[in-house]
């Protein structure tokens, strides 16, 4: 396995994709993903889709394409040589296609000249035949004006309003604040971030998917609350944890993946792409 092929492999373990779920991913085939991974490019149908297979392995796992190229450019096969040898050999015809072209334009450019001016001289006499044809001393159509006569408006009376009885305002009795949850800015160690959640008695967690990503969640002693797998653009996970008070997430690609605590969006401590999120509900003393 290369370098390339296991910092490739370590980013999608992270994101908790397995080959096939890159292979839906990427609609590349398995064969190819596994010789990517092992530096086997051999099999590839050519350089061209070594470099195009790499670059979408590494924009599905998260990785920054331009510098790893650059890093392990000295890994990547190079593009052949032939399709620039080819575009080249194929320029001189282009010039004689186009040397071709310009002398049959010039040969055929006094024809369309000569057929122009004949047009506008059959046109010419055309109009000066319509001229003489028509008769002198042609009726005039009379335009009969049409009187109208303007009706002067009624005057109407001004209508006097009453006067309304004023109306005395009823005070406006304020309800009391009903308490507010408040979720904390976050303790940050490492990939996890801690938020305390408080001002309120439930904590439902609701999870929207817009992208393919990993996502869990489990309680305090590790046991799993939802099925763990990957998510699709769409999807939406729910889960009360109120009775735990507590809840771990983890997040294969947080970038597409908004996490709601009792229907308000939770802000992410991290601009990190994998991350795990623990939330404790900080119950009231009765």
């Amino acid at each position: 396995m290369t370098e390339l092929g296991a910092r490739l492999k370590e980013a999608r373990l992270s994101k908790g994709y397995s080959l096939d779920d890159l292979q839906e991913i990427t609609k590349i085939q398995k064969r190819y993903l596994v010789a990517i991974e092992e530096g086997n490019y051999s099999i590839m149908p050519g350089s061209f889709y070594v470099r195009a297979f790499i670059k979408q392995y590494a924009e599905a796992v998260g990785l920054e394409i331009e510098e790893l190229l650059e890093e392990f450019k000295q890994e990547i096969p190079n593009q052949p040589k032939e399709e620039v040898a080819q575009s080249i050999s194929q320029s001189p015809t282009r010039r004689k296609l186009n040397s071709r072209s310009t002398s049959r334009l010039l040969e055929t450019m006094p024809k369309i000249i000569v057929a122009l001016f004949i047009i506008v001289i059959l046109v010419a006499i055309w109009f000066l035949y319509q001229q003489k044809a028509k008769q002198p001393g042609e009726e005039e159509e009379n335009n009969s004006e049409i009187e109208y006569q303007q009706q002067e408006p009624t005057p109407v009376e001004p209508v006097e309003e009453e006067e309304q009885p004023e109306e005395t305002e009823q005070p406006v009795q304020e309800e009391p604040e009903q308490p507010t949850q408040t979720i904390s800015s976050g303790t940050i160690d490492g990939e996890t971030t801690t938020y305390e959640l408080s001002g309120t008695d439930t904590m439902n967690i609701r999870i929207e998917v817009s992208g393919d990503t990993w996502v869990g969640i489990r309680d305090e002693a590790g046991s799993e609350q939802i099925e763990d797998r990957v998510y699709k653009a769409g999807e939406v996970v729910e889960f009360d944890a109120t009775a735990n008070a507590y809840a771990r997430i983890r997040l294969g690609d947080s970038t597409v993946a908004k996490v709601f605590i009792n229907d308000v969006e939770l802000q992410y401590a991290q601009n990190i792409t994998t991350q795990n999120i623990i939330i404790t509900l900080q119950q009231e003393e009765q």
